[in-house]
């Protein structure tokens, strides 16, 4: 009786415990779904992050700026880079996103910060940008040009092996591809929109030193003016040229502006006629470097190697430029002008060679060490100053290099910076650069360059190096897939002085009405 008992009571445990594995069983068959739903909808915005940070910051690697004679290796890194360019569908999408900033976009004092500085971005046809990007293995026949559209445009980074970059933000710029890079920036922009009616300023992201470049050495004015003439046919029909005839608008090549003058219709003259255009000349055009006759165009630095990601890389560049010891007085790296009976280069060369006191890196037709980037860069960084006369135009991308290596720039022609480059260098000229007429080296009346230099008291000549120094962060052109903090880049500053240029437009349409602007307006005040 006793085991019959035990038997009935662990019957009956047994039959309690299975009832409780199944009541439990039919709870995990109910909450599992909803926990599963859960761990989803919790793991979905880390993978849109994870996502999107890989697809905006990955770059397939690109071993070397300059492409072997084959090619075929690049193609598919091409591509890829290709896709990661800017599209009209991705500014749309830029645009309208920044246009829904209302309420979430005011200050302490409920004032909309973007107000007075909104830019809004034309949607172009492909024609004008990215078709012009599909063809870059053909705009020279002697390089594929793919290669420097990776990294936003930036190129391949560059390996700091010997020393003369940083470990990072160092990259194989073209000094013509400043339509990518600029266009690029722009994008990132914190005051977009998708209403051109709260615009301050207008871009169009036609890259026109892409489109002139792949016509250069052709004989055929028709095929050489055909994007500049459509373009301005598209865009004076839009509504938002209409607001003030096209004087909002701006534009970059990442040319000279002697790429875009032709001033005849011969087929086998150099160049377009963009701005001979009426509707262009109604716009803010940007160059590398600027017509010195012509007050619509604007001139920008020239891209450097120096693409900083964030305030600390700019900063920690300053501070490794105010350290370095400079050892030779002046330096000049450059080839000569055989062919140009205007050149003082070989004057230059001349007295270079002959002196103790300047470091020479001469570039003849075969030099090799003048096609790597950190060659310059080494003799720049221990010279007090870097003589810039005037090359095949009057400015050169090496005066932006130099002061990045915080040398003092020497120029020989007034149009080589002081007419130039109004918005990024200071009205002083002397704070940061030294003069000396090409007139005077070419005569040998004047006193050598060597003894102008020496003149130059030590003091002062520290004083020039600091202040060439802190120009810079305005000189460069950031990362366009990351933004600087506190630092104004190139871009901003030139971005701020078209808003402040066609703001004074708009004043004047606005007092004295809109077809009697006068000519004051236009001047680079």
């Amino acid at each position: 009786m006793h085991c019959g008992a035990l038997n009935k009571s662990g019957a009956l445990i047994r039959d309690d415990k299975r009832a409780r594995e199944t009541s439990m069983e039919k709870s995990a068959q109910r909450w599992l779904p909803r926990i599963l739903l859960l761990a989803a909808l919790s793991a979905t915005p880390w993978l849109l992050i994870v996502y999107c940070h890989r697809s905006v910051f990955d770059a397939p690697p690109v071993s070397s700026p300059h492409p072997p004679p084959a090619q075929l290796r690049f193609h598919s890194v091409q591509e890829e880079q290709l896709k990661k360019l800017p599209t009209a569908a991705s500014d749309r999408a830029l645009s309208a996103a920044a246009a829904g900033r209302s309420d979430a976009d005011v200050d302490d004092n409920g004032k909309d910060p973007c107000r007075g500085r909104y830019l809004y971005i034309h949607d172009l046809p492909p024609r004008f940008n990215a078709d012009l990007l599909a063809n870059c293995r053909n705009w020279y026949q002697w390089i594929d040009m793919c290669v420097y559209l990776a990294n936003a445009g930036l190129g391949a980074p560059l390996d700091n092996a010997d020393g003369a970059f940083a470990d990072r933000g160092w990259y194989a710029t073209d000094h013509f591809g400043l339509d990518v890079i600029f266009h690029s920036r722009v994008r990132q922009y914190g005051c977009l929109t998708d209403d051109s009616a709260r615009a301050a300023a207008v871009f169009v992201p036609y890259y026109a030193g892409f489109d002139v470049v792949e016509h250069l050495w052709s004989n055929n004015a028709t095929a050489k003016d055909a994007a500049p003439l459509a373009l301005v046919d598209w865009l004076t029909r839009r509504p938002e040229w209409r607001a003030m005839g096209g004087r909002d608008h701006f534009f970059i090549s990442g040319r000279t502006a002697w790429d875009h003058q032709r001033q005849t219709d011969s087929d086998s003259e150099w160049g377009n006629k963009l701005l001979r255009l009426p509707a262009v000349q109604n716009m803010t055009v940007l160059f590398v470097e600027k017509a010195p006759w012509t007050d619509f165009d604007f001139a920008v630095p020239y891209p450097t190697y120096f693409h900083p990601a964030k305030d600390a890389d700019v900063l920690q560049w300053q501070q490794r430029m105010r350290a370095m010891k400079r050892d030779w007085l002046f330096a000049f790296a450059g080839g000569e002008r055989p062919g140009d009976p205007n050149s003082i280069r070989h004057n230059l060369i001349r007295e270079c060679n002959a002196s103790s006191s300047c470091n020479l890196v001469q570039c003849r037709k075969s030099e090799r060490r003048c096609l790597v980037p950190s060659t310059f860069m080494r003799v720049f960084q221990t010279a007090r100053f870097c003589l810039q006369p005037p090359g095949d135009t009057y400015t050169r991308r090496s005066a932006f290099d130099a002061i990045l290596a915080g040398c003092v720039p020497v120029f020989f022609h007034l149009d080589s910076a002081y007419r130039q480059y109004r918005w990024h260098l200071p009205d002083d000229h002397e704070s940061y650069s030294v003069f000396i007429s090409e007139d005077d080296v070419r005569s040998g009346n004047a006193s050598s360059v060597e003894e102008t230099l020496r003149k130059i008291p030590r003091d002062v000549a520290e004083q020039m190096t600091e202040t060439v120094i802190g120009l810079i962060p305005r000189l460069v052109y950031a990362d366009p897939r990351s933004k600087l903090e506190t630092l104004k880049d190139a871009v901003d500053i030139t971005v701020e002085a078209i808003i402040e240029r066609v703001s004074k437009l708009r004043k004047e349409m606005d007092d004295h009405g809109a077809n009697k602007v006068s000519s004051k307006a236009w001047s680079d005040n």
